[in-house]
């Protein structure tokens, strides 16, 4: 990024990382970001140390954010990172 943000561009940033801000919900991102080939909600409940249904509060923030994609596997549901979007993040926190 080697423009000064725009006004849209850093109200969509910011959201982003609002969403972040929550420990869970960065724990979240960084769990399912080391997994080879996404994570399923039922494995994400013993780390996190929450129920299932916070866990899945969050995942669903995470996936609104467009952070996560959330696909159905059966009667589970697995979620992978959006590199894209998340790369976006990263490079908005390395520019300078």
């Amino acid at each position: 990024m080697d423009e000064v943000l725009g006004t849209e561009e850093a109200a969509e940033l910011a959201a982003a990382f609002k969403v972040l801000a929550d420990p869970i919900r960065l724990r979240l991102l960084s769990l399912i970001a080391g997994a080879d080939g996404g994570m399923c909600t039922c494995d994400l409940v013993e780390p996190i140390g929450r129920s299932q249904p916070t866990i899945s509060h969050h995942l669903s923030i995470l996936t609104d954010a467009g952070l996560v994609e959330r696909t159905q596997r059966g009667k589970w549901a697995w979620f992978t990172v959006v590199p894209e979007r998340v790369s976006v993040l990263r490079d908005a926190l390395s520019a300078g």
